[in-house]
C-alpha cells in the first residue's frame, strides 16, 4: 500500500493564525483553491480509496480534491486533529503574550510543554497508528490510498516512522494542502507543495525568502 497523506487546505482560522485543534472550522476561499490544486496533483495516482478526518476542513478538502473521481470517502474518527486544549480559539500572539511565553516552550518541546488540557502526543500516535493499521488491512495489494487529515496528525505519524522524539515534532513542516507519501513503515517524501503555485504557495514561498523560525501553523 502507498499512503498519500494530505493536509487539509487553509482554514479560516489558519489564515487568522488561530489555534484550531478539535474546533471544527471551514476552509477559507484560498483553502478551497488549494484543495482543487491538490486534486490536480492526485491525478498522477490511481487512488483506490480515500479516508478522511471527521472535521469539516478535511472533508471539504477531500471532496474538492476528488470531485468527479468517483472515489468514495470513508470518515475515520481517529484521523481527527490533536486537541490543543485551552489554546483553541486563541491566536498565536495571545499565547505568546502569556507569562513565560508558553508558545515558545511548546515549539521547542511539544511533548514536554503541551497546551493546558491538550492531547498527549503518544495518545495521538496510538490512535493514528490504529487507523493506519485498519486501512492497511483493507489494502494489501499495493493500492494507492488517500488520507486527508491534519498537520499535527501527519507530523506525529511521520515522527513515529522516523523514530525521533516528539520534542522534535515541529521540525517536520507540513503545510496546508501538502502531500506526504508513505509506504509503511518507510517515509518516502514529506510536505510536497509543488502543486501549490502563485498565491496558493506556502507563506515562506510567497515571500520569496526563507521563513523565520515561527513554528507550525496553528
Amino acid at each position: 500500500m502507498r499512503l498519500l497523506l494530505a493536509r487539509h487546505g487553509e482554514s479560516v482560522w489558519n489564515a487568522e493564525k488561530r489555534f484550531q485543534g478539535h474546533t471544527d472550522i471551514a476552509l477559507s476561499a484560498r483553502g478551497r483553491a488549494q484543495a482543487e490544486a491538490l486534486g490536480r496533483a492526485l491525478r498522477g495516482y490511481r487512488i483506490a480509496a480515500a479516508y478522511v478526518s471527521p472535521f469539516h476542513r478535511a472533508r471539504e478538502t477531500a471532496a474538492l480534491a476528488l470531485r468527479e473521481s468517483g472515489v468514495p470517502l470513508t470518515i475515520i474518527e481517529e484521523l481527527r486533529e490533536l486537541s490543543l486544549g485551552a489554546w483553541e480559539g486563541c491566536t498565536v500572539e495571545e499565547i505568546r503574550a502569556q507569562a513565560g511565553d508558553p508558545y515558545r516552550a511548546w515549539l521547542r518541546a511539544p511533548h514536554d510543554c503541551p497546551p493546558p488540557g491538550g492531547e498527549p502526543l503518544p495518545v495521538v500516535r496510538d490512535r493514528v497508528r490504529a487507523a493506519i493499521d485498519r486501512i492497511a488491512a483493507a489494502h494489501r495489494t499495493g493500492d494507492d490510498v488517500l488520507v486527508v487529515s491534519h498537520g499535527g496528525v501527519i507530523s506525529v505519524y511521520a515522527c513515529h516512522l522516523l523514530g525521533c522524539s516528539f520534542n522534535q515534532l515541529w521540525r517536520l513542516r507540513v503545510d496546508n494542502a501538502s502531500l506526504t507519501v508513505v509506504r509503511p513503515p518507510r517515509l518516502v517524501s514529506l510536505n510536497d507543495t509543488a502543486h501549490l503555485e502563485g498565491d496558493l504557495a506556502p507563506a515562506q514561498l510567497l515571500r520569496g525568502t526563507v521563513a523565520a523560525r515561527g513554528g507550525p501553523a496553528p
